[in-house]
C-alpha cells in the first residue's frame, strides 16, 4: 500500500463532507446528502428543530460551545470532535457564522468530516456486534490544528469538565472527547478507569503508593503519582496481579 494513502490528511482529503446549515434560532434548514446519509436524520428528524434538541445529553455542552464560539468574532476556533451515539461515528467538526451586508448573523454553517475509520478500528468479529470500535488514535489540539496521537503512547487522561487533557512523555494534550468516551474507546486491556478525573495506561504503571489509606499509582516519567479511587483499588490490584493483602501493606 502507498504510505501515503495511508495518511490521514490523504484519507480526509478523499472524504466526504457533511455540510448542515442553521437559521438564526439554531434551526436545521438543510444539509446536503452526506449528512442525510451520515447523521441520523430518519430516527431524530432534525429539520425545523433547534439543533441542540436531538443530540445526545453529553454532547450538548459540546455543540453549545461550538455555536458560542462561532458568534465570537475575534475567535478562530479550532475543529472540534465529539462522538455521535446512532451511529457511532467520530465527527471532525466547525461551525461558522454567516452574516448579512450589515454584518448582523443570518445564520450558521456546520461542516463535519466523519474521521472514524482514520482514528479507530474494527473490533474483532468473535465480539458482541453492539462493541465500539475502539480508537487506535485520539484526535487532539494543538492551535489551528488537530494531532492524532498514538493511543499505545498515552499514559493517562486526566478529565477537565467535558473534556481531557491526554498526556504522553512529550507533554499534555487537549482533546475535545470527554474521559467516558476515551474509556469506552481505548483498549481495555491496556486502560483502567482508576478515578472519576483518571484513565491510566497500565502499560507505564511502576508503583502503588499507599499514604495514610489512600491509594496512588505512579506511572512511568510522572513526578506525581494518580489518586485511585477505593472503588477501583480492587481491579488495579488484580489487573497488576496483586494481592489484596499485598496491596495492603
Amino acid at each position: 500500500m502507498d504510505s501515503r494513502s495511508a495518511s490521514p490528511l490523504y484519507l480526509l482529503e478523499r472524504s466526504d463532507v457533511g455540510v448542515v446549515q442553521l437559521d438564526r434560532d439554531l434551526t436545521v434548514v438543510a444539509m446536503n446528502s452526506f449528512a442525510r446519509r451520515a447523521l441520523p436524520v430518519e430516527d431524530k428528524q432534525p429539520f425545523e428543530k433547534m439543533v441542540l434538541s436531538f443530540h445526545p445529553e453529553r454532547s450538548v455542552p459540546k455543540v453549545k460551545f461550538l455555536l458560542d464560539q462561532a458568534e465570537c468574532p475575534v475567535s478562530n476556533p479550532p475543529p472540534m470532535t465529539m462522538i455521535i451515539n446512532i451511529p457511532e461515528r467520530v465527527l471532525l467538526i466547525k461551525v461558522t457564522k454567516l452574516s448579512d451586508l450589515r454584518g448582523d448573523t443570518t445564520g450558521y454553517t456546520l461542516i463535519f468530516y466523519d474521521i472514524t475509520d482514520v482514528v479507530s478500528r474494527d473490533e474483532p468479529a468473535a465480539q458482541k456486534p453492539a462493541a465500539k470500535r475502539q480508537l487506535q488514535k485520539i484526535p487532539t489540539v494543538s492551535q489551528n490544528r488537530i494531532v492524532l496521537v498514538d493511543a499505545d503512547e498515552v499514559s493517562y487522561v486526566r478529565a477537565e469538565g467535558h473534556y481531557t487533557w491526554v498526556t504522553t512523555p512529550r507533554g499534555a494534550s487537549f482533546c475535545n472527547l470527554n474521559i467516558s468516551d476515551l474509556a469506552e474507546r481505548l483498549d481495555g486491556a491496556s486502560f483502567l478507569r482508576i478515578h472519576r478525573s483518571y484513565l491510566a495506561n497500565l502499560e507505564f504503571a511502576e508503583q502503588i503508593v499507599r499514604d495514610d489509606g489512600k491509594v496512588s499509582l505512579k506511572l512511568r516519567g510522572e513526578n506525581s503519582a494518580l489518586p485511585v479511587a477505593r472503588t477501583s483499588v480492587p481491579l488495579l490490584l488484580a489487573r497488576l496481579g496483586i494481592a489484596e493483602a499485598d496491596g495492603a501493606r
